[in-house]
């Protein structure tokens, strides 16, 4: 009886040991497939995320090469020249923009001299297209110039601030022209005439800026 209760207890503890090894077995099983799925997740989390990192710096770096490709197109910078009797207005801008004179003036009269240009071609003129740059060299005075804009600025469509150039001073206009055009604009007193320069939109505001630098006509 003592033999048989020892090889019962014997089996027992051997099947407690062998139960025993089977859950650890198990545990150290699931923790090596859970730690094996982790590390694949995590894989392929990290490699999505330096494949987006890397599409990313060379969307940059190809939009950097754009950019500068660009600006050295716009080199060297042709010259615009308007009327004599008008102040013979002129300034530097890229050979990649087109410009179209809209206004012929050679018959006199008092007509608004007005110009556009714009990259590659300028499209049809109309209050609500959006141009590079329109030229308006009006014959009025400059206050009277001015006045035709103050209900906007009153409402709060149009910023109004002073512009300086180092010659001269006028009038910026940022802000809604109408419906269709956010711009900015400079107002400057030619004798008996009033110069508007205006972009439409934010786009051409560095070509806009340069230009601006570089305007010159007779006082």
């Amino acid at each position: 009886m003592n033999k048989r209760h020892l090889e019962r207890g014997s089996v027992n503890g051997s099947v407690f040991t062998i139960v025993a090894l089977v859950i650890l077995v198990l545990l150290f099983g699931s923790f090596g497939i859970w730690s094996y799925m982790n590390y694949i997740d995590q894989k392929t989390n990290t490699d999505q995320k330096i494949e987006e990192a890397t599409a990313e710096a060379v969307l940059k770096a190809s939009e950097k090469l754009q950019a500068e490709f660009e600006e050295k197109e716009k080199q060297p910078l042709r010259i615009f020249v308007g009327p004599s009797d008008y102040g013979r207005l002129s300034f530097d801008y890229p050979k990649t923009w087109s410009a179209f004179q809209e206004s012929d003036v050679s018959q006199g009269g008092g007509v608004t001299y007005a110009a556009y240009l714009n990259p590659v071609i300028v499209p049809p003129v109309s209050e609500t297209t959006k141009f590079a740059l329109r030229i308006t060299i009006e014959q009025k005075i400059y206050d009277k110039a001015l006045d035709e804009y103050a209900s906007q600025i009153k409402k709060g469509d149009l910023k109004s601030s002073v512009y300086v150039d180092g010659n001269r001073t006028g009038t910026r206009l940022t802000g809604n022209f109408n419906k269709d055009i956010v711009g900015t604009a400079v107002l400057i007193k030619i004798r008996d005439r009033t110069l508007t320069l205006r972009t439409d939109g934010d786009v051409f505001l560095p070509d806009f800026e340069a230009i601006l630098k570089t305007v010159k006509f007779n006082e």
